[in-house]
């Protein structure tokens, strides 16, 4: 088996994103090591002008026997899908560990075996407590309490002990070691499948991290994660307005993410987004007309004030913006 791989999941709906996520592997790939994109049979045709000597395109099928057709914990079956498949790939047998990457990544510089193996045969355990999105005030109403329940969960199912909370959103390399004591030593032995962990908790990098922090299968070597994700769209405008590029992000990261769970209805963004861009997705046209057709009615055909007023008027509306506000109170 090769040391190590990448495995891409992705689908006809995500096939903009992956094509932006292949030409950037193309690019910074520089070991060339090999990559596989599993997706639906149906999407194979649409996928196939990838395949390369080092890119292979692969169809779910392969896994059909641990795949769901029924929501679970409350996500749909291709959601939960996508997590088995990356839990189930070193059942194939091709790859010793694998980095599991998803399809709005985007590379950023070259990278190679050394930013994802620690040792021969020992990958990184990347690992991080998530200190600065516990302190952010919107993550943390809107995601962070849920998702630190549904981890919880993990921790007991395995009754795991130890320091916590140390886990990973995604882009974490797997072990084939690793999976393989998961399964023969935890859910076989309850008579679960991958599907019935994530019924649980529908989080498959800390399923990994957590079971391997409770048993050692392979020597932990730890280190902060090295892909850039934007969790959300003020995290993503925060260094927009601040003009970090993505030459400054590479610095300290092989890659980067812009969440299309909240980006997706405007397109494949990326750090080079323009602040009008991503603001222009929080303002409506007619938003803005309404604003102005009162304000100009009342401030400068009823009250005769100047245009400046209105112009104020205005800007302190849009500072009501979540977004905006957080971002203001920010700057020195």
């Amino acid at each position: 088996m090769t040391e190590l791989g990448i495995l891409v999941k992705s689908y006809s709906g995500d096939f903009e994103y992956a094509q932006r996520l292949i030409a950037s592997i193309n690019v910074h790939n520089v070991d060339l090591l090999p990559v596989y994109v599993v997706v639906p049979e149906v999407d194979l045709p649409q996928f196939s002008q990838n395949n390369s000597d080092h890119i292979k395109i692969l169809s779910e099928n392969l896994f059909a026997e641990h795949l769901v057709h029924q929501d679970t914990a409350g996500f749909s079956p291709g959601y939960i899908n996508q997590e088995i498949i990356k839990l189930a790939f070193w059942e194939l047998g091709v790859c010793d560990n694998y980095l599991c990457v998803d399809s709005d990544a985007e590379f950023i510089r070259d990278f190679g075996r050394t930013d994802f193996m620690a040792l021969p045969g020992v990958p990184f355990t990347f690992l991080t407590e998530d200190r600065e999105l516990q302190s952010e005030p919107g993550y943390f109403v809107d995601t962070w309490q849920s998702r630190i329940k549904s981890l919880e969960k993990i921790k007991r199912e395995i009754g795991y002990r130890g320091r916590w909370l140390l886990t990973v959103h995604g882009h974490a390399v797997f072990s084939a070691q690793v999976l393989q004591s998961f399964v023969t030593d935890f859910l076989r032995p309850r008579g679960w499948g991958y599907q019935d962990a994530l019924a649980i908790s529908p989080y498959e990098p800390t399923w990994y991290n957590t079971w391997l922090l409770h048993t050692g299968v392979i020597e932990i070597v730890p280190r902060e994660p090295i892909v850039k994700t934007f969790h959300n769209s003020t995290q993503h405008l925060d260094y927009l307005l601040r003009e970090v590029k993505t030459e400054d992000i590479a610095r300290g990261y092989v890659a980067v993410v812009v969440n299309s769970n909240y980006s997706r209805g405007d397109g494949v963004l990326s750090t080079n987004t323009s602040p009008t861009q991503l603001l222009a997705s929080y303002i409506s046209f007619g938003d803005l007309f309404t604003a102005f057709a009162r304000r100009f009615t009342q401030r400068v055909l009823v009250e005769k004030r100047p245009l400046r007023s209105m112009r104020v008027w205005i800007g302190a509306q849009l500072l009501k913006l979540p977004v905006l506000r957080a971002l203001v109170n920010r700057v020195p």
